[in-house]
């Protein structure tokens, strides 16, 4: 197994390694064994949110591995009950506080609630956070081409990156092209789609040629589309066997096949013009 990995540079001058490990229900007692496991797999990149519930966990298993901060990328999101001028900033300080650090790698607004029409004001707050050290890059996850213009023509700022659900059949490519043309990376969330997708004949029919899973076909994909990409996984061996794709090449026909996956009606999670969940 290999534990050399790609990253990707954002347009602040930054790099992000281009898989990382998502955490959204890895909770509880299963956390830290999980993040631990991708850590020693070769994974420095750890996606987490306020609303995922292990902050803590997480830092417990940063502190517990023994790799060197500056070694490790870290990531978390201001909810969308925290929307605002002051409220990012506390939420922030909070997050830090159960990861245990001084600062995080990137944070992020995590939807962009648009019929509260506060995500402006909160990309400012964000801002001033980056300028404060507080994190060292910023972006956004589920914001629309209309959103991301919005962005840059109030404040001049663009995010470093969107995260997005984003899979073989949910590929977004009009968003995709938006962020290409701008200098946004776009981050798969979702993608391997909830599941959904692996047992898809034509992943199934290219990982019997290839000696690989599905997740591991559908993940290369993504690398190659020039992705990035936060699999969730608490179960160690599965965690391993995503982060090993870094050999695993698919040809022309290939992701021409799965360009051809793509679905008018292939999304699984909430729609971002439409979500506006405010508890947490």
């Amino acid at each position: 197994m290999t534990t050399q990995q790609a990253t990707l540079a954002f347009h602040d001058g930054r790099r992000i390694p281009q898989l990382g490990l998502g955490t959204w229900k890895l909770t509880g007692e299963t956390a830290v064994p999980a993040i631990l496991a991708a850590l020693e797999a070769g994974y420095r990149a750890i996606d987490t949110a306020y609303i995922y519930y292990n902050e803590t966990e997480v830092g417990q298993a940063i502190a517990r591995s023994g790799i060197p901060r500056n070694e490790l990328f870290v990531t978390t999101k201001v909810w969308n009950n925290r929307h605002g001028h002051d409220e990012p900033k506390a939420a922030l300080e909070e997050s830090l506080e159960r990861l245990g650090l001084d600062a995080v790698d990137l944070f992020l607004i995590h939807w962009p609630v648009p019929m509260e029409h506060r995500y402006i004001e909160t990309w400012q707050a964000l801002i001033q956070l980056r300028d404060e050290g507080l994190a060292k890059s910023i972006g956004v996850c589920n914001f629309e081409i209309d959103l991301l213009q919005e962005l840059l023509d109030q404040t001049g700022v663009l995010p470093v990156l969107n995260q997005i659900e984003l899979h073989p059949y949910f590929q977004q490519k009009a968003l995709r092209a938006f962020h290409a043309d701008h200098g946004i990376l776009t981050q798969a969330w979702s993608p391997l789609g909830h599941g959904s997708v692996l047992q898809d004949p034509v992943f199934l029919e290219l990982a019997h040629q290839l000696q690989a899973t599905p997740a591991q076909v559908i993940l290369a994909w993504h690398l190659q589309s020039g992705h990035l990409a936060v699999p969730k996984s608490g179960n160690a061996q599965r965690i391993r066997e995503n982060f090993n794709v870094w050999n695993l090449h698919l040809d022309d026909d290939a992701m021409a096949r799965i360009a051809a996956l793509d679905r008018a009606d292939g999304r699984t999670g909430a729609d971002p013009m439409r979500f506006h969940l405010m508890e947490g």
